[in-house]
């Protein structure tokens, strides 16, 4: 894991980023700049267990691609996950916690995410670990009034104007942040590039 000091505010960033792109960028500078974070940990993982490996490129590739995208010095690009065998967030928020007392951390993720949260391992305990921000895709805008993890923890959102606090917060803590959106994704990158290969053979 990154080097981090007593009382810094770290987000934890983490996707299989296969391929990275300039929305994923989008988001950890959103995220960095209206969190106030010292550091944001883009965390590389194995690959999600909700999804199909067939296309998943190797850790190392995924890795490398996610140094050049990184937005500055405070993104810190790591897979520990691997070499730890952590295969879901809960377990990985519950190991980082446990490795670094006194560090203010924040779960990052995309909105698109929102709405199939509640099917992720122990979702209740990912949302009960840390605080999180939940950050605009397109498409995704209202994700955070009719996904069940918005409705379940309806109570504990606060204002987008005040994300700032999210670090400082007990969980559960969480917030929808506005912002400029890419309409980049993964999926769609993956997809074009088979249809190039398949065009030029």
């Amino acid at each position: 894991m990154p080097h981090v000091e007593r009382g810094m505010s770290v987000g934890l960033f983490g996707g299989s980023f296969n391929p990275p792109h300039k929305g994923h960028e989008l988001v950890a500078e959103i995220a960095l700049r209206r969190i106030g974070l010292d550091q944001l940990w883009w965390m590389v993982t194995p690959g999600n267990p909700l999804k199909n490996h067939n296309e998943l490129a190797s850790l190392d590739e995924r890795v490398a691609l996610s140094r050049k995208m990184a937005p500055g010095p405070r993104v810190k690009v790591t897979a520990f996950e691997a070499a730890h065998d952590l295969h879901y967030t809960a377990q990985t928020l519950a190991f980082v916690k446990a490795r670094n007392p006194g560090i203010n951390f924040v779960w990052i993720m995309g909105a698109d995410n929102l709405r199939q949260f509640h099917k992720w391992q122990d979702w209740r305990a990912i949302a009960e670990t840390f605080p999180i921000a939940v950050i605009d895709r397109p498409g995704s805008t209202l994700a955070y009034l009719s996904s069940k993890m918005a409705k379940t923890y309806s109570y504990a959102r606060i204002d987008e104007n005040h994300a700032a606090l999210l670090p400082f917060l007990k969980a559960p803590a969480w917030t929808f942040i506005h912002g400029p959106r890419s309409s980049l994704s993964s999926s769609a990158i993956r997809s074009e590039r088979t249809m190039n290969k398949t065009a030029t053979s």
